[in-house]
């Protein structure tokens, strides 16, 4: 049995499917079922920020992969709750039920980023290799740069009839973009193939301004319309107190602004050269459904 925390959401619809597909037993896990249900999967619910409900949700499980993040401004959550808490208590509740552990981390991941999300996911990774007393690794790392999907469609929230996106401050430092589908590739070889354990698996895609990301959403003859830098810094730290999420995307933003994000994909895909690399511009030609 693979069990697949967060599989509810895009990156976990996405592994589940292709699980499914291959003939193996899957388990979904998250707060709420999905309205929409992967055919051949079962659902448990649990949440990571509650402990307790865990040893029940990943009981007879083989792997356990974790595919959640604590970014999503609906979900009003942090990434210290999720990504850093929520991993410590799943991947003690994994390694209780003798799993093997799959962790959705990021490229760039550092214990001293000035980027929230990249600080809990160092710690999430540290518990994982430090947790293991003795004997070979029961883990593998996923680390994916930003989605292209999530942001194409936050861009696409933001356009209205006009059809034209808005993009939070200048969005000219170049990031690296990476389609879900690549990652979710590399999530389901990582859940089935031992080989694989105890390795890194970074995942990229190209480079490119969040700008001229928003740009392929963006009807033609239009440009991207632009949030003034003051007006989102008073976002970031205004609406702290009463919209903390929206708050943490403000601000994450504009450190997105002045610290590299950018990242040379080549030497991922010559390691692993089963490894997909779609384009973005394909990317954002299809439509992806929108999932929470």
């Amino acid at each position: 049995m693979i069990t697949i925390v967060g599989g509810t959401g895009r990156l976990g619809r996405i592994v589940t499917a292709r699980l499914v597909g291959a003939g193996e037993r899957v388990r979904v896990v998250g707060r709420s079922a999905p309205t929409t249900p992967v055919p051949g999967a079962e659902f448990v619910a649990a949440d990571v920020r509650e402990p307790s409900t865990l040893p029940v949700a990943v009981d007879g499980s083989t792997v356990v992969v974790s595919a959640m993040h604590g970014m999503d401004p609906r979900a009003g959550e942090s990434p210290a709750e999720v990504d850093r808490d929520g991993n410590r208590a799943l991947i003690a509740a994994a390694r209780s039920s003798g799993a093997a552990i799959v962790l959705l981390s990021v490229v760039g991941v550092g214990a001293d980023h000035p980027i929230e999300l990249f600080r809990m996911k160092a710690a999430a990774e540290a518990a994982l290799r430090e947790g293991l007393a003795q004997g070979a690794p029961d883990w593998t790392i996923v680390r994916a740069s930003a989605f292209a999907e999530l942001w194409l469609d936050l861009f696409r929230a933001t356009s209205g009839r006009s059809g034209v996106p808005t993009v939070m401050g200048p969005g000219r430092n170049p990031v690296n973009f990476v389609s879900v589908e690549d990652v979710a590739v590399a999530v389901a070889r990582a859940a089935v193939d031992p080989s694989l354990r105890g390795r890194i698996i970074e995942v990229g895609g190209e480079d490119l301004s969040p700008t001229a990301l928003a740009a392929l959403a963006t009807g033609p003859g239009a440009q991207p319309r632009h949030i003034p830098t003051g007006v989102v810094w008073a976002i970031g730290t205004l609406l702290r107190p009463v919209r903390p999420a929206l708050a943490r995307v403000a601000r994450q933003t504009l450190v997105m602004e002045r610290v590299s994000q950018s990242y040379d994909a080549k030497p991922g895909h010559d390691r692993y050269p089963w490894l997909p690399r779609t384009p973005l511009v394909e990317t954002a030609s299809s439509r992806v459904a929108d999932l929470p």
